[in-house]
């Protein structure tokens, strides 16, 4: 009996599942993937940001200046409006369009992952490190949100993958320098992605690999004088134009928004330490019983020049700690660590016994059962600011995604305990896909209430061509992608006060300017719009400014200047 717990649950390097099933697990996945990009609304302050940046691009047709509000934004680089704009251009302003880019970086992200296992492992490893990534929790649901997140992750697939390939021992030289060249080219657009990180990364990863594995040859082997020059023909051409039109842009770009935000506290996104550690937990379901298993497997060293395990945990743990140390903090930073630490566990996977398996099969079912049970208690009460009864709209999705996990690790147990490995990682992988589907869907009210889009009919019916549209107090970042249009910035500075130094028009000076405008529109019959918060209309109320109500919710009041609706 305590062989059998022991031995791995079959033999082979290859998956006992029929490549039919295997190309049918694919084209779900892809499917669904996209299928499900649109089912949402774009939750602000993200979604709406870098979807409007996009629009304004499109509608413009400048893809140099990247603009929000039709004010310069230079606080990340242009990749993924580049993207929004290219899909916005073919199939028109929307919120699947909109997520395209970060869907397919996603997709992408786990093809680069599943062929790096298969070519430096094996075909099993490769199998199973594609599972993991396609079904782990951030990974997915990064892949589901407009954000710069999996777009810098995407790219960084890529790059750790075309490496692992590149290097191994049993690469030729051609195959060495094809897959240099392709890791320096994705490098380059995950610095368009977001910026140094996308190179610093990476490349402290090398140097301390080097240095680990005593394999300083690696640097040799790099293809450098190539790859920096594909590197700098991809990279450079937009640093060097967006500098021509707009010479505040490099300072503002690569001191302010890299050194002064690693830095510097006061960007409201400070967290402890060990925030990111605490983030894996969930992160990293359906496999998380799997976590120290992996961390340990990437710490063997195996014979060979190459040292594949620990370059992948010297890629895990530097990236971790590297977000640690700064002083700004966001979930979506440790995305780029999920590909190393899927490989990782695949390994973990191909290698383990029995007791392992079920082990974390049991695991999953556990965490179902509680989330079953815990969902309609931790959402019964409004928290947080959120509405009760949108908390309670949640509770069906998340007990849904509980039973999904229950089921699935539980069937995975019985496969596990059977000794059928490769139906016990399916049974997880689908579990996981299917749950975090459901999570992210079931969103979606919350994310109608945040983005305000309730009010848009009432807007619309007063929205005409020559309307001016104010933002007072507060900016709608998807609002304003949903109406197509900027609004003029009435006391409020935010993000935008670079760019406000360069173009004050965009604002208006103070409430009192905001105030005198309003009134000469309303007087003279053109027509206003305003979005205020809801603080700053009771201000307005008291102040006796004359406006007619249109619509409110939780967080927005808008109100028109003409007094009488119908009025041109």
């Amino acid at each position: 009996m305590h062989d059998t717990l022991h031995q791995p649950l079959s033999t082979g390097a290859t998956p006992s599942l029929s490549p039919a099933l295997l190309w049918m697990l694919l084209g779900g996945f892809i499917l669904l993937t996209l299928a499900t990009l649109g089912v949402r609304t774009l939750v602000p302050p993200d979604e709406g940001r870098y979807a409007e940046i996009g629009r304004e691009m499109f509608a413009s047709g400048d893809w140099i200046t990247t603009r929000l509000n039709g004010i310069k934004y230079f606080e990340k680089p242009p990749l993924q409006a580049w993207m929004n704009a290219l899909t916005f251009t073919l199939f028109g302003p929307g919120e699947w369009q909109a997520r395209l880019w970060t869907g397919l970086c996603g997709i992408i992200g786990v093809l680069m992952t599943a062929w790096a296992g298969r070519l430096v492992f094996s075909p099993r490893v490769g199998l199973y490190a594609g599972l993991v990534l396609a079904s782990s929790l951030f990974w997915l649901a990064a892949g589901q949100i407009n954000s710069l997140d999996m777009s810098l992750s995407g790219m960084m697939a890529t790059c750790l993958a075309a490496m692992l390939i590149a290097q191994r021992d049993a690469a030729t030289a051609g195959q060495r320098r094809a897959w240099m060249l392709l890791a320096w080219a994705a490098m380059a657009l995950a610095m368009l992605a977001k910026g140094l990180v996308g190179v610093v990364l990476p490349g402290a990863v090398l140097v301390l690999y080097g240095a680990a594995a005593r394999d300083w040859r690696v640097w040799t082997r790099l293809h450098m004088g190539k790859g920096l020059l594909l590197f700098c023909a991809i990279a450079a051409p937009w640093f060097i134009l967006v500098a021509q039109r707009n010479p505040e842009q490099p300072w503002f770009f690569f001191v302010h928004e890299h050194f002064d935000r690693f830095l510097s506290p006061g960007h409201q996104r400070e967290a402890p330490w060990y925030f990111f550690i605490v983030l894996l937990l969930p992160g990293l379901l359906p496999w998380l019983g799997w976590l120290p298993h992996a961390l340990a497997a990437g710490a063997r060293r195996r014979p060979g020049r190459f040292q594949p395990r620990l370059l992948l945990l010297i890629w895990f743990a530097f990236i971790l700690v590297f977000f640690s140390m700064s002083s700004s903090k966001l979930p979506g930073y440790i995305v780029p660590v999920f590909p190393a630490l899927a490989m990782l566990t695949a390994l973990c996977l191909d290698d383990a016994g029995r007791r392992p398996h079920m082990a974390a099969a049991a695991l999953l079912a556990v965490i179902g059962a509680l989330l079953v049970a815990a969902a309609p208690v931790a959402l019964a009460t409004g928290r947080g600011g959120v509405a009760p009864e949108l908390l309670r709209s949640y509770q069906p999705w998340l007990i849904a995604a509980g039973c999904i996990l229950l089921g699935g690790g539980g069937l995975a147990w019985f496969y596990a305990a059977r000794v059928r490995r490769d139906p016990a990682v399916l049974t997880m992988a689908v579990a996981g896909f299917l749950a975090t589907h459901l999570v992210v869907a079931g969103f979606e009210g919350y994310g109608k209430e945040r983005a305000g889009t309730a009010l848009l009919p009432a807007i619309r019916a007063e929205l005409t061509p020559s309307t001016r549209l104010y933002a007072v107090g507060r900016y709608e970042q998807s609002l304003t992608f949903y109406l197509g249009r900027p609004a003029i910035l009435v006391e409020y500075v935010d993000e935008f006060g670079f760019g406000l130094q360069q173009e004050p028009h965009h604002a208006l000076s103070g409430l009192d300017e905001f105030v005198a405008q309003w009134q000469r529109g309303g007087a003279a019959g053109l027509p206003g719009l305003a979005i205020a918060s809801p603080a700053m209309y009771e201000l307005l109320r008291q102040r006796g400014v004359p406006m007619r109500l249109v619509a409110r919710d939780r967080r927005r009041v808008v109100i028109s200047n003409q007094l009488t609706k119908g009025l041109p």
